[in-house]
């Protein structure tokens, strides 16, 4: 974490920790909290789109283990470290930002 949380706040990995936790296979959630446009222009492939102003309403009936390994990412990282806040403020233990789009390096799906 070290650098990267400090910046980000609590709640955050890096974008190759991420994508070392998907590759270890298990049950996790990949959560896009950018706006539908964003989404549909490029994202991470398997990626589960609730924009972060969506997800307070949304979460309970779409996200229902509120234990599960959730990975968010946004644009640059900002919506994401508000989805962390705003998921662990309604009992969610296991939610993390990994930043933003913009820093992963590795493939995605476009349109």
């Amino acid at each position: 974490m070290g650098f990267f949380s400090n910046i980000m706040g609590g709640g955050a990995i890096s974008a190759k920790e991420a994508r070392q936790k998907m590759e270890q296979g298990g049950d996790f959630i990949l959560l896009d909290v950018r706006t539908p446009q964003e989404y549909k222009q490029i994202r991470i492939k398997g990626a589960k789109l609730i924009p972060v102003d969506e997800l307070g309403a949304r979460a309970p009936k779409e996200l229902p283990d509120k234990d599960a390994a959730i990975y968010i990412y946004c644009q640059s990282g900002a919506r994401a470290g508000n989805a962390v806040k705003i998921l662990t403020r309604m009992g969610y233990t296991n939610a993390v930002s990994f930043g933003g789009i913009m820093s992963w390096p590795y493939e995605m799906v476009q349109g």
